[in-house]
């Protein structure tokens, strides 16, 4: 059975929040399957502009050409085709590549990075949409729950609403609308995912330090999977699973560049004596109970994390629809590795993880 732990949707209904948040991240609506349908050109407005002028379409509306931009002021835009995350659109591309069931999470901007009064309703949003995907097609969609992190409380209870709706996990980005994920505040969100059993999944966001490297490209080239290494090692160093040990967490795209540094990381830490103050063991320990997910387009890269956790740790994903997932299906098959172990990476792992029968 193979299980994509790493599978995004964009629901309508989020966009609407996000369409209302005072300041970046923002989006705008580029270009409707109106606007184009007699081959003019798209032109640029904001939701807000548009709005004024003509309703946005609904997502249940036949057309589904719709065009987003999300901004993060000048450093960072992504366009977002809202065609690409509709679950038909993504069961057929499932199907294609032979992939049994989606984990389902929304892509970034997260609603933690949302005006406090617009997060719980963000990540509400996209928690319904997920659960309605899973009760219409329970055998091939599981939901991992989006938080309003900069609000323990609310964050817990809808924690708790998710865990009641089905959820078997819940996303974590890289930092809290600037904070870090490790800062103390965040320990009861942290304790309450240990007490419910819900892995926590890491997925990047665009850095804090964005602007330093918004040339060329960067940001979604490297500083991504820069940003949440840093991330799970703030995890680390900051004594979240020292403090946690029963807390599961998976980290995308091979383990970022963890993995490559971890020997420098320990120099550091065992010899030089260098950010030990909150971890009884050398950081390598931790990192090897962490899960880290297969969405790395390098055979190489895909064998040095084999090598570093054992294909024990490994669990399988796609980023669907950023990249084809026939790509990582084909990575996995051809790894000279025993089938019963890519039997583990595919599916297994994540089986046992999240809790899901196969």
């Amino acid at each position: 059975m193979r299980i994509d732990c790493q599978s995004h949707i964009f629901p309508r209904a989020y966009i609407d929040v996000l369409a209302q948040n005072p300041y970046p991240p923002q989006i705008e609506l580029r270009c409707t399957a109106q606007d184009n349908s007699d081959g003019s050109a798209c032109s640029d407005a904001s939701i807000g502009e548009r709005s004024s002028r003509r309703e946005i379409p609904s997502i249940s509306s036949a057309q589904h050409g719709n065009e987003f931009v999300i901004t993060y002021g000048d450093v960072q835009q992504f366009r977002l085709l809202e065609e690409m995350y509709l679950p038909k659109r993504k069961l057929q591309d499932m199907d294609r590549a032979g992939i049994d069931m989606a984990l389902i999470s929304t892509n970034i901007p997260g609603p933690c990075m949302l005006a406090p009064h617009l997060a719980i309703k963000g990540a509400q949003a996209i928690n319904d949409a997920i659960a309605e995907m899973i009760q219409q097609h329970p055998d091939r969609f599981a939901g991992l729950a989006s938080l309003p992190w900069q609000d323990v409380d609310a964050t817990i209870d809808e924690m708790d609403r998710a865990h009641n709706l089905g959820f078997c996990g819940v996303m974590l980005y890289s930092h809290i609308g600037g904070r870090p994920v490790d800062d103390p505040a965040f320990d009861p969100i942290y304790n309450h995912a240990q007490t419910k059993e819900l892995p926590i999944v890491l997925h990047p966001t665009v850095p804090t330090w964005g602007e330093a490297i918004k040339d060329h490209s960067m940001i979604p080239m490297m500083g991504l999977q820069v940003d949440t290494s840093f991330a799970l090692l703030r995890l680390i160093l900051g004594g979240v699973l020292e403090r946690h040990p029963r807390l599961k967490v998976v980290m995308p795209h091979v383990g970022g560049v963890l993995p490559y540094m971890m020997g420098r990381i320990e120099h550091q830490t065992e010899v030089m004596g260098r950010g030990r103050e909150h971890i009884k063991q050398p950081p390598s320990t931790y990192m090897r109970g962490i899960y880290l997910d297969t969405v790395s387009p390098s055979a190489q890269a895909l064998r040095y994390a084999y090598e570093f956790s054992g294909p024990e740790h490994l669990v399988f994903g796609t980023d669907h629809p950023w990249v084809d997932p026939q790509l990582f299906v084909t990575l996995i098959e051809e790894m000279d590795i025993p089938d019963s172990e890519k039997t583990q990476i595919f599916g297994g792992n994540a089986a046992e993880l999240f809790g899901l029968s196969i």
